[in-house]
């Protein structure tokens, strides 16, 4: 898309750190439809599929959808125990960080414009693990490894992207213990990366800000 046209932009966790900065970031030139459990223009909860369906669909014609949100548990490895998905430490990630993200991607297909992008999010920990961040390790990583697989299936000219941010320098109060050594970025910076996939031309790209 030209930086010149306007576009409508779901934004999905509008309402959290990044989400705002984000907000922020994009709403300086475009129309911004929020996306959030509460309190936002349209309901959804990323990690149930109906929700996220019924949510793009309300939205109405939109030009791109760009996700903020995503959750994922952080546990010693050695105090994790097999289990399935619902029962597993590993579920959070699972089912709210990536198939959640996916899911919104594959809705986001059905409804894009044409010529239209999707922005998902994943982390620093897809790269560099962490002491107890095996979870979101795995999440980021595999959202990572399927938008450059769905980037050569889109179809009517769509792209998809990714922005991989490492800790937020607003999160460092809850997340800094995870992250020693780290050099955090500000959420503004990391805002920076959705304008590069929205008002780009590029997909199947991973957007690092390291």
């Amino acid at each position: 898309m030209a930086n010149a046209i306007r576009l409508r932009i779901l934004l999905v966790g509008a309402s959290g750190v990044l989400g705002r900065a984000v907000a922020a970031e994009l709403g300086q030139r475009h129309d911004i439809v929020t996306a959030s459990r509460s309190g936002a223009d349209v309901t959804m909860d990323i990690a149930d599929p109906a929700s996220v369906v019924s949510a793009v669909n309300q939205a109405g014609p939109i030009d791109a959808v760009a996700c903020a949100a995503g959750g994922a548990n952080f546990r010693p490895l050695d105090a994790i125990a097999p289990g399935d998905i619902t029962d597993s430490v590993y579920g959070l990630g699972l089912t709210n960080k990536l198939l959640g993200q996916v899911n919104l991607a594959l809705a986001a297909r059905d409804t894009l414009r044409d010529g239209g992008s999707i922005t998902l999010i994943a982390g620093i920990l897809s790269d560099t693990p962490v002491v107890a961040g095996s979870s979101a390790s795995m999440a980021n990583g595999a959202l990572e490894a399927f938008a450059r697989a769905a980037a050569i299936e889109l179809p009517r000219g769509l792209r998809i992207n990714v922005v991989s941010p490492t800790v937020l320098t607003e999160s460092m109060p809850s997340y800094g213990p995870f992250f020693r050594g780290f050099e955090p970025v500000t959420a503004a910076r990391a805002a920076l990366a959705y304008s590069r996939s929205i008002e780009g031309r590029q997909t199947g790209q991973i957007y690092r800000v390291y």
